[in-house]
């Protein structure tokens, strides 16, 4: 942690970014690649960032091209054949991955990490958003833009505590030595790395075994999981509807949702609203609000609770308005796991029972739809009108006689259809859908600009 320069391989990456701020703040040169540009990096470049989108090695710059005084981050989405990492490797330089450079940061501090399938996004971002409403404030490193503030990077030095996403693909989240671990989910995913279902829960309860021994586990009930924490470890569970932490008096209708949360000690938080109305953030904001009180800040003002769920404004591409008329709803969502899809589709039913639904989902890696296809066809099958964009390959390459034709097959829809984005984009601009939810983990949400234009 000593060094004054910091390469990142791949650069542009949500959770990348965070770091970078991180360095940057602590006065440190920070360069790094990335294939291709975005609003992220064109963000990173302005804040000081010198980021090259060529992995020639040649453009590396020379301060950085020292191992005594520089240290190299890379993520696990880069290929062995990256040039630029390969250069590092043969020139005496000893590459670490994002995630062991994540858990020397936190180490330091006391650790909220959240881990699961889904849901740790929203999460780690509300509880971030509520230790920053009390005024205690946390060094947060999330995976989204928080919309509240534009960053997936909030800093205050003085604060005692870290926020963190704890990401299990590549078991990157095994860096991390949490004080408070939340579990929010262990459906199982990237089988591309784990194989199995059985492999993916021992992953989970190994992050397990990583708690502090003066820390705490906030568990969703219910799960397959069984935890292995060491002696010393306090274990909860939570729930909208049952749990440690749980909900009572849940009031949903009209866009809004209510509820009062009930806390282990029987004391009752009264009044939460939630600033985004989603049936499934009922659940996250009890994990949020729980791992805040278990981190010694139970004595929190009950209005700080309120006022940070009703403020809360979700991260970027977490169930986003886009266009909210009398006329059209376009909403766009993450959702790139089959419950995840299940749960933004059933969450607009819900808010706007009634109108005919159109989805367009654009399904993220090969290896995911090839696990997954039944389970994201019955998902889309709750929409009325389903359009499949061509699988976003992301960091692998193709897998023969997968496509996105092994989703639409078993699609139930009375409408569904296979799209380019052209097509994507002429058939909105026609048949102009009143409700609209895009989908996916790629880069559909880059065609929304031109979507909502053509509705408005």
């Amino acid at each position: 942690m000593e060094s004054k320069n910091i390469y990142f391989v791949g650069a542009g990456g949500i959770g990348m970014a965070a770091l970078e701020r991180y360095f940057l703040n602590r006065g440190c040169k920070v360069a790094g690649y990335d294939r291709t540009r975005s609003d992220l990096t064109d963000a990173l470049i302005n804040e000081g960032v010198h980021i090259d989108f060529d992995d020639d090695p040649a453009l590396i710059p020379s301060d950085f091209r020292n191992p005594a005084d520089t240290m190299v981050v890379y993520t696990p989405a880069i290929p062995e054949s990256h040039r630029g990492l390969q250069w590092f490797c043969n020139n005496g330089f000893k590459p670490v991955k994002r995630a062991a450079v994540l858990g020397r940061v936190t180490q330091q501090l006391k650790a909220l990490c959240f881990a699961g399938t889904h849901g740790k996004t929203t999460t780690s971002s509300m509880a971030a958003h509520l230790l920053e409403v009390s005024g205690v404030g946390s060094n947060a490193f999330l995976g989204g833009v928080l919309r509240n503030y534009g960053t997936n990077y909030l800093l205050k030095p003085e604060s005692p505590f870290a926020v963190v996403e704890a990401d299990e693909y590549d078991r990157s989240f095994h860096h991390l030595r949490p004080y408070v671990a939340v579990i929010t989910s262990t459906d199982p995913d990237h089988l591309d790395i784990y194989g199995t279902e059985e492999a993916y829960l021992e992953s989970f309860a190994r992050f397990t075994e990583l708690i502090r021994p003066d820390g705490f586990l906030l568990i969703h009930s219910g799960l397959k999981l069984k935890p292995r924490v060491a002696e010393g470890v306090t274990v909860y569970t939570y729930g909208a509807n049952g749990g440690d932490f749980h909900a009572v008096n849940i009031d949903m209708g009209h866009g809004q949702i209510t509820f009062d949360l009930v806390t282990p000690d029987g004391a009752t938080i009264k009044g939460i609203s939630l600033g985004v109305p989603v049936e499934i953030n009922i659940d996250n904001a009890i994990a949020a609000c729980g791992a805040v009180w278990l981190a010694g800040h139970n004595d929190i003002a009950p209005a700080h609770y309120r006022e940070a769920m009703a403020s809360f404004l979700g991260a970027k591409r977490r169930f986003e308005f886009w266009l909210k008329t009398p006329e059209h709803i376009v909403i766009d969502d993450y959702a790139h796991h089959p419950d995840e899809l299940r749960a933004s589709i059933s969450s607009v039913r819900r808010l706007y029972p009634g109108k005919p639904l159109t989805v367009a989902f654009q399904p993220h890696l090969f290896s995911r739809t090839r696990d997954f296809a039944p389970d994201f066809a019955a998902a889309l099958s709750l929409a009325d009108n389903v359009m499949i964009l061509p699988i976003y390959p992301a960091r692998e390459q193709p897998i023969p006689g997968v496509d996105s034709e092994m989703i639409l097959r078993d699609v139930t829809s009375a409408r569904k259809s296979i799209v380019s984005r052209e097509e994507l984009l002429r058939r909105v601009s026609d048949e102009k859908p009143e409700l609209l939810l895009t989908v996916g983990a790629g880069d559909i949400n880059l065609l929304l600009p031109e979507i909502t234009g053509s509705l408005k």
